[in-house]
């Protein structure tokens, strides 16, 4: 198997200088009812600061696993990552996470309190918890939703208050595990918009999993594809069409986001033992 990667998607002075993420050599393995289960087996990927990365692979292949890892809420049972050149080891507001379902939000409290919540955890100052609680939840479009409860949203809305949450503790990045797999086509397109939106606005590192390929071009300057379990890297993919004043719409369109999602297919649908790009 050959594996495509172009140095140019990652600027070179981040990565001497030792920032961003970097995945060295990382297996894992766990336990099942049925035995041992290896789930990723030899991952090795370099994150440039301020990089959207795209991670996309069958169901099963392990990417909800790398971004826990990537999270500090499971250790790698061989290999390191490490973030600007510290071993991760444990949760840190410095990796803010955006799961898949919004269950992690506290139904109790307004959207304005799970945002503030992150904070308080943090120790911020309450004076200066108000201004940036509101920041979030004005990037994210819920400000007069403030007082609001999470049950009284929408779906899409509690995932735009989980991304406020997360952006709220002022992470160097943000992971993202699946968060728009259970939208509807046009709710899930509006976050689609809404989210790049944001990273061009925070010049923050996202990592974003997902199973859809059009989503993935959609979204990451650079997309990984995985092979199904274990899972490994057999694309590393660079996205050099500009998404700059284009609509979702617009983009599909375009030819270099056809060939790439053709491209995407072809990875992810090939055989293991015979691909090669």
């Amino acid at each position: 198997m050959t594996v495509n990667h172009d140095a140019s998607a990652i600027p070179a002075g981040d990565l001497v200088a030792g920032r961003g993420l970097r995945v060295t050599g990382v297996s894992h393995r766990y336990q099942s009812s049925s035995g041992d289960v290896l789930a990723l087996d030899d991952i090795n990927l370099e994150v440039a600061s301020g990089e959207f990365l795209c991670i996309v692979g069958p169901s099963g292949c392990g990417k909800s696993t790398l971004l826990e890892l990537l999270a500090g809420l499971r250790l790698p049972t061989d290999g390191e990552i490490t973030l600007d050149g510290r071993r991760i080891i444990g949760p840190s507001r410095h990796r803010g996470v955006v799961f898949q379902q919004s269950s992690s939000l506290y139904p109790w409290l307004s959207v304005r309190g799970n945002v503030d919540l992150a904070l308080k955890l943090g120790k911020v100052p309450r004076a200066e918890r108000k201004a940036r609680v509101e920041q979030e939840l004005r990037r994210v479009g819920l400000f007069t939703f403030a007082s609001h409860r999470v049950y009284e949203l929408s779906g899409g809305m509690q995932q735009r208050c989980q991304i406020a949450r997360a952006l709220a503790a002022d992470p160097d990045v943000l992971l993202l595990d699946e968060p728009f797999g259970a939208l509807d086509a046009l709710t899930r397109e509006t976050l689609q918009a809404e989210l790049r939106q944001i990273w061009q606005t925070t010049q923050r590192t996202f990592v974003f999993i997902t199973h859809s390929v059009e989503e993935a071009a959609l979204l990451g300057s650079r997309v990984v594809v995985m092979s199904n379990r274990p899972g490994t890297v057999r694309l590393d993919l660079p996205l050099g069409f500009s998404r700059t004043d284009r609509s979702i719409q617009d983009l599909r369109a375009l030819p270099e986001f056809v060939q790439t999602t053709t491209r995407l297919r072809a990875a992810l649908t090939g055989p293991n033992e015979d691909f090669e790009i």
